[in-house]
């Protein structure tokens, strides 16, 4: 049996709450898409 760990990581919403930080649908694709590769 694999152990499986999951992760919910906030920081890409809570950081969008920064004054004149904003992220194209497209770019939180492409960051979402880095972080998996980090753990696939």
């Amino acid at each position: 049996m694999k152990n499986k760990i999951e992760i919910f990581d906030t920081n890409l919403r809570d950081g969008e709450q920064v004054l004149g930080c904003e992220l194209s649908t497209k770019n939180k694709i492409v960051i979402a898409e880095r972080l998996d590769e980090l753990v696939s």
